[in-house]
C-alpha cells in the first residue's frame, strides 16, 4: 500500500512564495512521473507541473517562470516551489503519481489528499 502526505499550503499575499511537498511512503521500488495539479473553486482539476524519474519537467503555461518542480527519488518526495504567487493561483493542490512499482504490484493515477493555497490581493 502507498500513501501520499502533502504539506506546505497556506495563506500568502500576492507576490509571495510557498513550497509544497508530497512524500510517498510504503514499500516502493520506483515511481515514474510525479506531478502537481490544482483545482480552483468551481473549476475542474488541471495540471500545474510534473516531473519524470529522470528529471524531465512539464509546466502549465500559466506558471512557467514562476513555479519549479523537483523531486528526491531517495525520499520518494516531490516538491513545488511557487514564486510570485497571484490570486488566480488560489485553489487546492493535489500530488499525483502516474505509475509506481511495489513488491505487490503496480499502482497508477494515485492522488494525495490535497493542500489548500490561498493568495490574497
Amino acid at each position: 500500500q502507498v500513501q501520499l502526505a502533502e504539506s506546505g499550503g497556506g495563506l500568502v499575499q500576492a507576490g509571495g512564495s510557498l513550497r509544497l511537498s508530497c512524500a510517498a511512503s510504503g514499500s516502493i521500488i520506483s515511481i515514474d512521473v510525479m506531478g502537481w495539479y490544482y483545482q480552483a473553486p468551481g473549476k475542474r482539476r488541471e495540471l500545474v507541473a510534473d516531473i519524470t524519474s529522470a528529471g524531465i519537467t512539464t509546466y502549465a503555461d500559466s506558471v512557467k517562470g514562476r513555479f519549479a518542480i523537483s523531486r528526491d527519488n531517495r525520499k520518494n518526495t516531490v516538491y513545488l516551489q511557487m514564486n510570485r504567487l497571484k490570486p488566480e493561483d488560489t485553489g487546492v493542490y493535489y500530488c499525483n503519481i502516474d505509475r509506481a512499482y511495489t513488491p505487490i504490484g503496480t499502482i497508477a493515477d494515485y492522488w494525495g489528499q490535497g493542500t489548500q493555497v490561498t493568495v490574497s490581493s
